[in-house]
């Protein structure tokens, strides 16, 4: 995978994780992603430097560490872009999974009608 269809996978699952459950901690974030908190951290930072997302502290809270995540109106552009691209990426897997099923069809049929059995191979 090409490192920007990567950093276009980690955006998208990011943005759309902060839109849905913006009250997530980095560790949940990360759990929920899959990924390590040091890579949710860095990425979490680049997307507030870019102005996608704002941190806001609840200052009334317990825990003065808890924050909330927030989408501004560049960052919901730029999830409906990534959305987008996103989109395409995974129409064009879909579309070449579809023709290597296909493909191996067509040998599978070849091989079951020169005598090869499933259980043969």
């Amino acid at each position: 995978m090409e490192a920007a269809q990567l950093k276009d996978e980690i955006a998208y699952k990011l943005l759309k994780l902060i839109e849905a459950e913006p009250h997530l901690s980095q560790r949940e974030i990360a759990q929920k992603m899959g990924v390590s908190l040091g890579k949710t951290n860095y990425c979490l930072k680049a997307l507030i430097d870019k102005g996608f997302i704002k941190l806001q502290n609840f200052y009334n809270n317990k825990h003065k560490s808890a924050y909330i995540y927030f989408l501004t109106p560049p960052g919901i552009e730029e999830k409906a872009a990534v959305t987008f691209r996103f989109l395409q990426r995974k129409i064009k897997e879909y579309e070449k999974i579809k023709q290597e099923i296909k493909s191996l069809k067509i040998e599978a049929a070849d091989l079951k009608e020169n005598g090869v059995e499933e259980s043969e191979l």
